[in-house]
């Protein structure tokens, strides 16, 4: 089924990123995780295609795998960094004869220890340009990324407006925002977005806080601020112990319920392959 006609007809929405593993043993660990989320009703799942599509041909295995053991909707990413059109068309051909009908279109991030994005004749250079080339060939529902504190590339938040606009102005049916940790960056997005004209849903991606430390290097990658009380927690426990996970899944809670007493419908969650952590939250809020 196609997200973005479900997205218009349902009242609320969780869904669910996974990654391709990297062994036997992690990816009995992801269908684990499968099964078990599954029982939350997911509206849709997606799998992560890897930094210059490192993960290329893991990902399309799993996809294959989602498609014929489970009954869920399934969005693979398609970044277009390092691929050219022909590349690119080979994989979504395929993936229309699996019956996937959702892509999310993204430029994708240099491989590891590469500082320049590598031109690629015959490719894409932006997300929006991947987005208007599968809109004009295929029929799939398109979802795109968007940055609630903007993309750390972007000149200005007034720029990364226009270009989040201009993805969905070409095709993009909803949008899925980088993990933030201050609901105030996706109340004050929201706001953008309705002044410029953007009214497809928007979905906050959610990353579960498990280890202080952890989210305080991977928000350094992203360029995601911690707010004073994360801040808080992360100096008072700086190693991973009972009592600092406990604190850290009370701060993703507490976010999650704050999205849905402000009326924000759906939800996605940046799973890391482990179901604990999701349901823990989700049985935690309304």
């Amino acid at each position: 089924m196609k997200i973005g006609e479900m997205l218009r007809n349902k009242k609320e929405s969780i869904s669910f990123e996974f990654f391709p593993p990297k062994t036997d043993s992690a990816e009995r660990t992801l269908f684990e995780t499968i099964e078990k989320l599954s029982t939350f009703d997911p509206t849709y799942v997606s799998m992560t295609y890897g930094a210059g599509g490192s993960t290329r041909d893991k990902t399309i295995r799993m996809v294959e795998r989602l498609v014929h053991e489970t009954n869920l909707t399934v969005m693979p990413h398609l970044t277009c960094i390092n691929a050219s059109k022909d590349d690119t068309r080979g994989i979504l051909d395929y993936y229309e004869k699996l019956g996937i009908e959702n892509i999310l279109a993204l430029r994708g991030d240099p491989p590891m220890g590469v500082t320049e994005l590598p031109e690629i004749e015959d490719g894409f250079d932006y997300a929006r340009d991947l987005i208007k080339f599968v809109k004009k060939e295929y029929d799939f529902s398109i979802s795109a990324a968007v940055y609630p504190e903007k993309h750390r590339e972007a000149p200005s938040i007034e720029m990364d407006m226009a270009y989040t606009k201009e993805k969905v102005d070409l095709g993009a049916e909803f949008l899925i925002t980088q993990m933030f940790f201050d609901n105030k960056f996706f109340y004050d997005f929201m706001d953008r977005c309705e002044k410029i004209g953007i009214n497809v849903p928007v979905i906050p991606g959610m990353m579960i806080i498990t280890d202080l430390k952890k989210i305080g290097q991977l928000s350094n990658m992203c360029g995601t601020s911690i707010p004073s009380k994360l801040g808080e927690l992360m100096e008072k426990y700086d190693e991973p112990t009972d009592d600092a996970r406990k604190a850290g899944m009370e701060f993703t809670i507490n976010q999650c319920q704050n999205l849905l007493d402000n009326g924000v419908r759906y939800l996605h969650f940046y799973t890391l392959n482990r179901w604990e952590p999701v349901t823990e939250v989700l049985n935690s809020i309304r």
